[in-house]
Protein backbone atom coordinates (compact mmCIF):
# COMPACT_ATOMS: atom_id res chain seq x y z
CA UNK A 1 0.00 0.00 0.00
CA UNK A 2 1.43 3.37 -0.91
CA UNK A 3 2.01 5.90 1.83
CA UNK A 4 -0.58 8.24 0.34
CA UNK A 5 -3.36 5.64 0.62
CA UNK A 6 -2.72 4.71 4.27
CA UNK A 7 -5.08 7.36 5.70
CA UNK A 8 -7.95 5.65 3.87
CA UNK A 9 -7.53 2.76 6.33
CA UNK A 10 -8.99 5.16 8.92
CA UNK A 11 -11.78 6.14 6.51
CA UNK A 12 -12.62 2.48 5.88
CA UNK A 13 -12.56 1.65 9.61
CA UNK A 14 -14.95 4.52 10.38
CA UNK A 15 -17.32 3.47 7.59
CA UNK A 16 -17.25 -0.17 8.73
CA UNK A 17 -17.84 0.56 12.43
CA UNK A 18 -20.49 3.15 11.60
CA UNK A 19 -22.44 0.85 9.28
CA UNK A 20 -22.14 -2.17 11.61
CA UNK A 21 -23.45 -0.19 14.58
CA UNK A 22 -26.30 1.24 12.51
CA UNK A 23 -27.22 -2.25 11.25
CA UNK A 24 -27.25 -3.48 14.86
CA UNK A 25 -29.52 -0.60 15.91
CA UNK A 26 -31.92 -1.15 12.99
CA UNK A 27 -32.06 -4.90 13.73
CA UNK A 28 -32.56 -4.65 17.49
CA UNK A 29 -34.38 -1.42 18.36
CA UNK A 30 -37.68 -0.32 16.82
CA UNK A 31 -37.57 3.09 15.13
CA UNK A 32 -38.16 5.87 17.68
CA UNK A 33 -37.56 3.36 20.47
CA UNK A 34 -35.11 3.35 23.38
CA UNK A 35 -33.04 0.18 23.48
CA UNK A 36 -30.77 0.81 26.44
CA UNK A 37 -30.31 3.43 29.12
CA UNK A 38 -27.18 3.93 31.21
CA UNK A 39 -26.13 6.10 34.14
CA UNK A 40 -29.66 7.01 35.18
CA UNK A 41 -30.67 7.98 31.64
CA UNK A 42 -27.59 10.15 30.98
CA UNK A 43 -26.67 7.96 28.00
CA UNK A 44 -29.30 6.23 25.91
CA UNK A 45 -29.00 3.93 22.90
CA UNK A 46 -32.01 4.71 20.75
CA UNK A 47 -33.14 4.37 17.13
CA UNK A 48 -34.09 7.55 15.30
CA UNK A 49 -33.89 8.56 11.66
CA UNK A 50 -32.69 12.00 10.65
CA UNK A 51 -33.83 13.24 7.25
CA UNK A 52 -31.70 16.39 7.47
CA UNK A 53 -28.26 17.38 8.75
CA UNK A 54 -27.01 18.42 12.18
CA UNK A 55 -29.74 19.58 14.56
CA UNK A 56 -32.33 18.52 11.93
CA UNK A 57 -31.48 21.52 9.75
CA UNK A 58 -33.13 21.15 6.37
CA UNK A 59 -35.80 18.61 7.28
CA UNK A 60 -38.49 20.68 5.56
CA UNK A 61 -36.64 21.06 2.26
CA UNK A 62 -38.06 19.61 -0.95
CA UNK A 63 -36.63 16.26 -2.12
CA UNK A 64 -34.66 17.69 -5.11
CA UNK A 65 -33.00 20.23 -2.80
CA UNK A 66 -32.21 17.50 -0.25
CA UNK A 67 -30.65 15.38 -2.99
CA UNK A 68 -28.48 18.31 -4.06
CA UNK A 69 -27.46 19.33 -0.54
CA UNK A 70 -27.32 15.94 1.21
CA UNK A 71 -26.04 13.69 -1.60
CA UNK A 72 -24.45 15.63 -4.48
CA UNK A 73 -22.64 18.20 -2.31
CA UNK A 74 -21.24 15.58 0.13
CA UNK A 75 -20.03 13.44 -2.79
CA UNK A 76 -18.21 16.48 -4.18
CA UNK A 77 -16.74 17.32 -0.76
CA UNK A 78 -15.62 13.74 -0.06
CA UNK A 79 -14.08 13.59 -3.54
CA UNK A 80 -12.21 16.85 -3.00
CA UNK A 81 -10.92 15.79 0.44
CA UNK A 82 -9.85 12.42 -0.99
CA UNK A 83 -7.97 14.27 -3.71
CA UNK A 84 -6.20 16.36 -1.07
CA UNK A 85 -5.17 13.20 0.76
CA UNK A 86 -3.55 11.56 -2.27
CA UNK A 87 -2.39 14.61 -4.23
CA UNK A 88 1.33 15.23 -4.68
CA UNK A 89 0.46 18.85 -5.43
CA UNK A 90 -0.45 19.49 -1.79
CA UNK A 91 2.47 17.53 -0.35
CA UNK A 92 4.27 19.52 2.31
CA UNK A 93 1.33 21.88 2.80
CA UNK A 94 -0.55 19.51 5.09
CA UNK A 95 0.95 17.72 8.07
CA UNK A 96 0.47 14.00 8.53
CA UNK A 97 -2.03 14.74 11.30
CA UNK A 98 -4.01 17.04 9.00
CA UNK A 99 -4.11 14.40 6.26
CA UNK A 100 -5.39 11.81 8.77
CA UNK A 101 -8.01 14.31 9.95
CA UNK A 102 -9.18 14.67 6.35
CA UNK A 103 -9.43 10.87 6.19
CA UNK A 104 -11.59 10.92 9.34
CA UNK A 105 -13.90 13.46 7.73
CA UNK A 106 -14.07 11.33 4.56
CA UNK A 107 -14.94 8.22 6.59
CA UNK A 108 -17.68 9.97 8.54
CA UNK A 109 -19.03 11.67 5.45
CA UNK A 110 -19.22 8.42 3.51
CA UNK A 111 -20.80 6.65 6.51
CA UNK A 112 -23.73 9.05 6.54
CA UNK A 113 -23.83 9.24 2.74
CA UNK A 114 -24.37 5.46 2.60
CA UNK A 115 -27.45 5.94 4.79
CA UNK A 116 -28.80 8.72 2.62
CA UNK A 117 -28.34 6.63 -0.51
CA UNK A 118 -29.74 3.36 0.83
CA UNK A 119 -32.14 4.43 3.59
CA UNK A 120 -34.41 6.89 1.75
CA UNK A 121 -32.38 10.03 2.52
CA UNK A 122 -32.57 9.20 6.25
CA UNK A 123 -29.53 8.70 8.50
CA UNK A 124 -29.70 6.29 11.44
CA UNK A 125 -28.77 8.12 14.65
CA UNK A 126 -28.53 6.20 17.91
CA UNK A 127 -26.43 7.88 20.63
CA UNK A 128 -28.42 10.16 22.91
CA UNK A 129 -26.86 12.16 25.77
CA UNK A 130 -28.92 13.97 28.41
CA UNK A 131 -28.21 17.69 28.77
CA UNK A 132 -30.36 18.35 31.89
CA UNK A 133 -31.68 21.60 30.45
CA UNK A 134 -28.24 22.96 29.54
CA UNK A 135 -28.55 25.22 26.49
CA UNK A 136 -32.31 24.68 26.75
CA UNK A 137 -32.08 21.02 25.75
CA UNK A 138 -33.16 17.99 27.71
CA UNK A 139 -31.18 15.77 25.30
CA UNK A 140 -28.44 16.70 22.86
CA UNK A 141 -29.45 15.93 19.26
CA UNK A 142 -28.93 12.22 18.64
CA UNK A 143 -25.79 11.23 16.72
CA UNK A 144 -23.81 8.25 15.41
CA UNK A 145 -20.22 7.10 14.85
CA UNK A 146 -19.94 8.93 11.51
CA UNK A 147 -21.04 12.20 13.14
CA UNK A 148 -18.51 11.73 15.94
CA UNK A 149 -15.73 11.03 13.43
CA UNK A 150 -16.50 14.19 11.45
CA UNK A 151 -16.76 16.43 14.53
CA UNK A 152 -13.61 15.08 16.19
CA UNK A 153 -11.66 15.27 12.92
CA UNK A 154 -12.79 18.83 12.17
CA UNK A 155 -11.93 20.02 15.70
CA UNK A 156 -8.51 18.36 15.58
CA UNK A 157 -7.88 19.70 12.06
CA UNK A 158 -8.85 23.23 13.09
CA UNK A 159 -6.61 23.04 16.15
CA UNK A 160 -3.72 21.76 14.04
CA UNK A 161 -4.16 24.41 11.35
CA UNK A 162 -4.48 27.24 13.87
CA UNK A 163 -1.51 26.14 15.95
CA UNK A 164 0.60 25.59 12.81
CA UNK A 165 0.11 29.15 11.59
CA UNK A 166 2.74 30.41 14.00
CA UNK A 167 5.08 27.42 13.63
CA UNK A 168 5.10 26.92 9.85
CA UNK A 169 4.24 30.44 8.73
CA UNK A 170 1.31 29.41 6.50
Amino acid sequence: MTKRLRPFVLSAAIILVDQLTKAWIVATIPEDGVGYSFLGGFLRIIHVRNDAVAFSLGSSLDIPVKIALFIVLPIALVSFLSYLIVSKHHEGQLSRLEVWCLAGIVGGGVGNLVDRLFRSLRVVDWISVRMYGLLGMEYFPTWNIADAAVVCSVVLLAFSLLSARGGRGR
